[in-house]
């Protein structure tokens, strides 16, 4: 297929809003590979800051120019080294300017990175290296080379690169550092590289939560149709601020870095201790992140709140109740509410003027308090994109009162990631949008996979320039993941709205089974009870059980704060006096089980099409957070459920004794 059949392809049949968003975009849908933008970009963008890491020492600023440059230079070197087209060449890292470049640099060099954190362990990164096939490492620093080097002999490795400046270690193996990589690409003229866009361009590996990891071979069309396509979604202009907080490496951040970048962004890195303050004092335009993002800072305002005196705190609850009401019926009156999607003239005519009676009260809300909460975001966010999980709907509905734009969306490794995403025209909350250009989501039923009608919840297919091309090395794996007409099993379960809105209910691997056959699908209820103020993190278990049960992780602080008002002891008997007030509390005490008890009823009980099964039976309150640290979330924040559940088995199996 030629580079304009593919571009035809990509952009037919697009809305009339998409059609114009594209226009005022650079064009790159006569690339053949993702290398190819940068020296046009360092043509049209120049002396404006392509990536600026303001927390490394020293903070480091790269042009458009000289991104180019590096990029080159970073080719170059690996070409003496002996590189040829289609090498692999693994990339273990971590979030920086010179990781994009080494990315850049190897897909320049005509090669394929195979890419993970450097956090990861060490027998996956092991795995990794010899399931690509790699012979060589583009790696973090020092370290990273030191917990992999006992094993490296065994290994087709034939030299390693540091990211890192440090002096390297006389070793068998050719170690240079990245300096004297780029010193060796200087010196030695890029010799060019005919691609096509079939090429295989990276390896991504799944998390191996099911065995081992499997290498997502995405070619160099698979991410040019993310970047010709993300235009119809966001729309930037050159020298608007992107700020970037996920692993470089995971598809999702890592495609919608290409196309911010391709259009003249700014990329300023982050990390989970700045990101507070870099959103205030950055000020971003763009944002990619997922809801636990969105969750902190929905915490961080209600902790504001809370901290108010009681007559404040009555007249911000007034407000946020009004505008609660007023953005509803403005949903009705626009069709794009997901309770609504029939709705008559006459439903949308009364909740216009329902909307419109309520928009004074709206208005003065945005003046006294959502203004000062937006500030929390840096005040310049034109939209930012949620994946990687559902988006709680309370935190859906609080980021639309007080004016950031949410767009959710929705993919998975294996397909670039983004097949879907909600547009700013057409922002139904609740769901994860339509598809992007030449993409198609079809609903089956699980068990026969025949497709389901519209509104029928079954198993998500996915279909578009954007699948992979298969799991590395893994034909049967690939046979089962995409059947003989391109479909891929998504894993997800959703249904379709009219307008071809996709909505998704869960996980079908994540599917609880009470032993009264009933189905159950955690995520919905769990985001119901994230709505309580004294619940951090939740994960419903209940697997063959008679009913289901929850491991909650308590927010202390506010525990605190309501023993405080309430005039209550909540203090463990003869705690420790050194400890801190959230460690004296006795989180098993009668009072802490009933308040938590009252809160799961009440929100599981008001969640919109709550069943008799979907109420909580026995809990356990766990003072240790889900986090990245102790192994409990992915890197992309996400809940790893069978490592929790394997974690804390006795508790659970106590729990239903």
């Amino acid at each position: 297929m030629s580079k304009t059949q593919s571009a035809a392809i990509y952009l037919s049949n697009i809305s009339e809003p998409e059609r114009l968003a594209l226009q005022r975009l650079k064009d790159y849908t006569h690339i053949n590979a993702i290398p190819e933008i940068w020296p046009l970009a360092a043509k049209s963008f120049g002396d404006t800051v392509a990536l600026h890491n303001p927390h490394a020492k020293p903070e480091v600023v790269i042009t458009y120019k000289l991104l180019a440059e590096l990029i080159q230079k970073f080719a170059a070197g690996l070409q003496v080294l002996g590189i040829k087209a289609g090498d692999r060449l693994s990339l273990i890292a971590d979030n920086s300017p010179r990781w994009f470049v080494a990315d850049q640099g190897i897909m320049t060099a005509g090669a394929v990175d195979a890419v993970r954190s450097s956090q990861a362990e060490k027998e996956e990164l092991l795995f990794i290296i010899a399931n690509s096939g790699s012979t060589g490492l583009v790696l973090e620093d020092l370290k990273t080379l030191q917990k992999l080097r006992d094993r490296l002999n065994d290994l087709p490795v034939q030299f390693v690169i540091l990211l890192s400046d440090e002096t390297p270690p006389e070793d068998s193996l050719k170690i240079l550092n990245f300096s004297q990589l780029l010193e060796i690409g200087a010196s030695n003229a890029l010799q060019p590289v005919e691609y096509n866009q079939d090429n295989l361009a990276t390896l991504i590996y799944t998390s191996g939560t099911t065995g081992k990891p499997k290498g997502v071979m995405l070619a160099h069309s698979n991410l040019i149709h993310q970047i010709t396509t993300m235009g119809t979604v966001v729309q930037p202009n050159v020298g608007d601020v992107a700020l970037s907080i996920l692993p470089s490496w995971h598809s999702y951040e890592r495609t919608v870095e290409y196309f911010l970048l391709s259009q003249g962004c700014t990329q300023i890195y982050t990390n989970l201790r700045a990101v507070k303050n870099d959103l205030k004092n950055r000020k971003p335009h763009f944002m990619v992140a997922v809801p636990r993002l969105w969750e902190s800072i929905y915490e961080g305002a209600q902790k504001q709140f809370r901290e108010q005196p009681a007559n404040k705190q009555r007249l911000i609850n007034f407000f946020f109740e009004k505008s609660d009401r007023y953005i509803k019926a403005k949903r009705i009156a626009e069709g794009v509410s997901l309770d609504h999607l029939e709705s008559s003239g006459i439903e949308k005519l009364t909740a216009k003027i329902q909307a419109a009676a309520l928009f004074p009260l709206h208005a003065l809300g945005e003046r006294l308090v959502y203004a000062k909460v937006r500030e929390a975001t840096g005040g310049r966010i034109k939209q930012v994109i949620s994946g990687g999980g559902a988006l709680p709907k309370h935190i859906d509905m609080f980021f639309e009162i007080i004016g950031v734009e949410i767009l959710q969306g929705y993919g998975l490794t294996e397909t670039s990631p983004v097949t879907n995403v909600r547009r700013p025209w057409h922002n139904v909350r609740g769901s994860s949008g339509q598809t992007l250009p030449a993409t198609e989501t079809k609903i089956v039923d699980p068990e026969t996979r025949k497709p389901l009608a519209i509104g029928e919840r079954g198993l998500v297919l996915l279909k578009g320039p954007q699948i992979m091309q298969g799991y590395y090395q893994n034909p049967e794996a690939t046979a089962k993941a995409i059947d003989a007409e391109g479909w891929f099993d998504s894993g997800d379960l959703g249904w379709l709205t009219p307008q071809n809105d996709l909505v998704l209910t869960g996980r079908a691997k994540d599917t609880i089974v009470l032993t009264n056959g009933e189905n159950i699908e955690p995520q919905p209820i769990e985001d119901a009870c994230l709505r309580s103020p004294y619940i951090d993190q939740i994960m419903l278990v209940g697997q063959d059980q008679r009913s289901l049960g929850a491991l909650i992780v308590p927010n202390l602080e506010a525990l605190v704060k309501w023993a405080e008002t309430q005039n209550i002891d909540l203090s463990k008997p003869n705690e420790d006096v050194t400890a801190s007030a959230s460690q004296k509390i006795d989180l098993e005490s009668k009072i802490i089980q009933e308040l938590f008890r009252k809160e799961l009823n009440r929100e599981v009980q008001n969640r919109p099409g709550y069943r008799a099964d979907d109420r909580i039976g026995p809990f356990k309150l766990i003072p240790e957070p889900f986090s990245i640290e102790n192994g409990l979330m992915t890197q992309t924040l996400k809940i790893r459920r069978h490592v929790v559940s394997e974690r804390y088995r006795d508790i659970v199996n106590a729990m239903f004794a």
